[in-house]
């Protein structure tokens, strides 16, 4: 049995303990749930930058006790020139995933971090922004220890990341992956997050700090201009959500996936499995996940440019119609088009109930590797996911929103139990979100055994290109035999294998009792006080 952590005043929960430290901190200077997420997103940009960066975008669930959940949108549209043309007239059929032609969509996540901070002051929250990136600036000014997840996958994309404008110069001390524990500085970065801090979140879009950025955009050949940046707003959004027997779900709307999150979990209990991790449950939730990335990858996209609206799938009758495909004894055959995608998820709940569940990526593990040479910033691809062919929300238009892979995860449960939950790991969030939620939620297993617990990914995720059913190594063998004579292409992996995401997950109690799990796939921590 692993033990989950337990608190009465504040929950955090973040994939590096030192933002997870950061984050704490915050709450126990009176600060609350928005103010300690932003303090984690911060700190991360600095020491976790392979896996997330103020380069990219965001996306935020908010909940007041008694209160439906706000959702902050912070999603980067694209460059006013980025269009198939210009592409097409430099000789390309696709997007890159790397290089300044990667780089063609607004950074959007330092945006959500203003309008996250104005609910917050709606709530009474009071801390500066100064404060809330101090542990940011101290890590990118003295130094941090590298991880081993940075060296690793510093030394697998090195091929594909050396000749981004300035990657090499900022990750690749000596023309080398620094080593796990190594001192890694980004100087840059500080001063960066430092004027943001003084000078407020719109001097990144609007200010001199925007003229800084637009400025090294172009040296960097990026189709952003400050035009581009100028017009960017974040924006509160109403988030989706489902009714199960026990809980209501709530997820962000489209450009992500979390349509797919909830109508997983909704083909899922229409099942009526009623035991934990037999062939059932996890063929089952592989075979629902089947039908809803069916509907995602049909409809999801800019919803400006959707052909249905997201909603109509988490009607009932939609979703009885949908369970009826699932055949309860053999797989669908797979595959679909799969998309990748690095990202850091990130959770937090007050002493007062406010709840947070925040995800914030570069897309690709970091990003499309343009380091602005002035502001130390590293570009997020999300871009690359756009097509130049055919039409649909998914074909690059100028403004358009990039469809995304992210999407933080929220539940009410009829006893009055909050949950936020969430993980990086891009086709894999909405597979974990399923495995977190059906184990903790419908068959009552500890928060910290349900992040544990060994996990499976149907189809591609960051650094994987094979779209394979993915399992650990970790499960019963009679079990993965079972799953192998239903029809699923198995792949075997390691016993905690990164591939899997790095998920989190909080916890409050109707009287109050905070719980919190972090992942030993990640490097980080649940805490409380």
């Amino acid at each position: 049995m692993l033990n989950t952590p337990r608190a009465r005043r504040g929950m955090v929960t973040a994939p590096h303990h030192l933002a997870s430290e950061a984050g704490l901190a915050v709450l126990r200077e009176g600060g609350n749930a928005i103010e300690a997420t932003v303090a984690m997103a911060a700190t991360l940009t600095a020491i976790y930058p392979h896996m997330t960066g103020i380069g990219g975008d965001g996306f935020w669930l908010i909940a007041a006790p008694g209160q439906d959940p706000v959702a902050v949108e912070a999603c980067g549209r694209a460059a006013a020139v980025a269009t198939p043309e210009l592409y097409r007239s430099k000789g390309l059929s696709s997007i890159p995933w790397r290089g300044p032609l990667a780089a063609n969509t607004v950074a959007a996540t330092v945006s959500g971090w203003g309008e996250a901070l104005r609910l917050s002051a709606e709530f009474g929250g009071k801390l500066p922004l100064s404060r809330l990136v101090q542990d940011a600036v101290w890590h990118a000014e003295h130094g941090f220890a590298v991880t081993q997840s940075q060296h690793d996958l510093t030394t697998e994309k090195m091929p594909e990341l050396k000749d981004a404008p300035g990657f090499a110069a900022r990750f690749l001390p000596d023309g080398k992956p620094p080593a796990a524990r190594s001192l890694m500085k980004l100087p840059a970065l500080a001063a960066t997050l430092k004027a943001i801090g003084a000078a407020g979140t719109e001097d990144f879009y609007r200010g001199q700090l925007a003229k800084r950025i637009a400025a090294d955009l172009a040296r960097a050949s990026s189709p952003v201009t400050a035009e581009d940046l100028a017009r960017h707003q974040a924006r509160r959004v109403a988030p989706l959500s489902v009714g199960l027997e026990t809980a209501r779900l709530f997820n962000f709307p489209p450009p992500t996936q979390g349509l797919s999150s909830l109508m997983i979990l909704a083909l899922f209990e229409r099942l009526g499995v009623t035991q934990a991790e037999g062939f059932d449950h996890i063929h089952g939730l592989v075979e629902a996940t089947k039908q809803a990335f069916l509907v995602r990858d049909r409809i999801v996209g800019d919803p400006e440019a959707m052909p249905e609206p997201p909603e109509k799938y988490l009607e009932a009758a939609v979703l009885d119609a949908l369970t009826a495909k699932i055949d309860r004894t053999t797989a669908l055959p797979w595959p679909q088009p799969a998309s990748g995608g690095d990202t850091t998820w990130m959770g937090a709940i007050d002493g007062n109930g406010l709840a947070v569940s925040f995800i914030q990526s570069i897309y690709f593990e970091f990003g499309s590797g343009c380091v602005l040479e002035e502001t130390g910033i590293n570009w997020q691809n999300r871009g690359a996911s756009f097509l130049l062919e055919g039409t649909g929300p998914r074909l690059l238009k100028p403004g358009r929103m990039p469809f995304h892979t992210l999407n933080p995860a929220m539940a009410r449960f009829a006893d009055g139990r909050t949950i936020v939950y969430g993980t990086m790991g891009g086709e894999g969030q909405p597979q974990t979100q399923s495995a977190i939620f059906t184990r903790y939620g419908l068959f009552g297993q500890g928060l910290q055994e349900s992040v544990t617990a060994p996990r499976w990914l149907l189809g591609k995720t960051w650094g994987e290109n094979s779209v394979t059913l993915k399992l650990e190594s970790r499960f019963d063998p009679a079990l993965v035999a079972a799953l192998k004579s239903a029809g699923h292409d198995v792949e075997m992996l390691g016993a905690f294998t990164g591939t899997m995401g790095h998920a989190g997950a909080i916890v409050r109690h109707a009287d109050g009792v905070l719980e919190g799990a972090t992942d030993p796939r990640s490097d980080g921590a649940a805490s409380g006080f």
